[in-house]
């Protein structure tokens, strides 16, 4: 029996800078020193964006550290990574991202109940500089109203 993973690595730039408008959980296809470094916690999701090569998707631009034992097989920390999810939610992704304004980006990277590295994306609109503007003053108002409440 596997433990349950506490590994969870969060794109929190995704959330501040885009409107979420569907969510999909994709599997990853890695090398075995990738999920090697993904269970240690060394992955990160900074600049990290999702696109269309042909008819799959990618996650480019994904940080996942070398393994600290890895030898000569040891995986290149920044190369292209594929997503994978079943041809119906791939089509649909495909006609949603064709619309003006759409994107899909990382939210957040983890470990699922049988050990495998999984992915959280979201399809995803831009947020003008006045919606990150009210998400800032809603998130200052929720930490003042969870002080009172402390008190």
């Amino acid at each position: 029996m596997i433990n349950k993973s506490n590994i969870v690595i969060k794109n929190k730039r995704a959330l501040f800078d885009y409107e979420i408008l569907d969510r999909y959980v994709a599997g990853i296809q890695l090398f075995g020193t990738e999920i090697k470094s993904i269970r240690d916690g060394k992955a990160g999701l900074t600049d990290t964006y999702c696109t269309f090569i042909g008819d799959e998707l990618w996650v480019k631009n994904m940080n996942i550290s070398t393994y600290f034992f890895g030898t000569y097989n040891n995986h290149e920390p920044r190369r292209d990574r594929k997503l994978l999810l079943n041809r119906k939610e791939l089509n649909k992704l495909i006609r949603a991202t064709r619309e003006t304004g759409n994107t899909i980006v990382p939210i957040k990277l983890f470990i699922d109940e049988n050990g495998r590295a999984k992915m959280e994306i979201g399809l995803a609109r831009g947020k003008k500089t006045y919606d990150k503007r009210q998400t800032l003053k809603e998130k200052d108002d929720k930490r003042e109203m969870d002080r009172a409440f402390k008190k």
